[in-house]
């Protein structure tokens, strides 16, 4: 009998490690057909949806973006942010055509689009091209609700 086995018996058994399995909280795993997300400091790919069509190696996998314009190519994973969106039965070197195909069917472009994340991003982007009137134009919305706000508290504290 294994040592650790010998150990439960003795202490009672420990609550919650029953079957010693414990199952893991980390749901996205590099698998071809998941929706990656090009993080690049720079370039024409910088914040596309692309998919993983083939894994080359632990570090690099093979991504395609036919309809977000992310050209075929090896990219590594440090680069790659996964999505929680999962192409269902793509074939492995899945070509273009077919990865096309599967997000149009599946609308995962339209659900990226429709989640948080990209919603924040979209956010964070609008508001790095506002230019100086419009951030004036912030500033003062939000002296306004701040003001608001102060107020109604008082009202509600009086």
């Amino acid at each position: 009998m294994p040592l650790y086995l010998r150990q439960t018996e003795i202490l009672g058994g420990l609550r919650g490690l029953d079957g010693l399995e414990q199952e893991s909280n980390f749901k996205r795993f590099v698998e071809v057909g998941r929706g990656g997300f090009v993080l690049l400091g720079s370039g024409p790919q910088e914040g596309h949806i692309a998919v993983i069509a083939e894994i080359i190696d632990h570090n690099r996998a093979i991504i395609d973006g036919p309809t977000t314009g992310v050209p075929r190519q090896s990219f590594p994973y440090r680069h790659l942010s996964l999505t929680p969106f999962v192409l269902k039965s793509l074939p492995r070197a899945a070509g273009s055509g077919v990865i096309r195909k599967q997000l149009e069917k599946e609308a995962t472009v339209e659900k990226w689009q429709k989640s948080s994340w990209a919603q924040k991003r979209a956010a964070i982007a609008k508001r790095r091209s506002l230019n100086d009137f419009e951030r004036f134009a912030v500033m003062l919305a939000k002296k306004a609700r701040r003001d608001q706000v102060r107020k109604s508290v008082a009202k509600a504290s009086a």
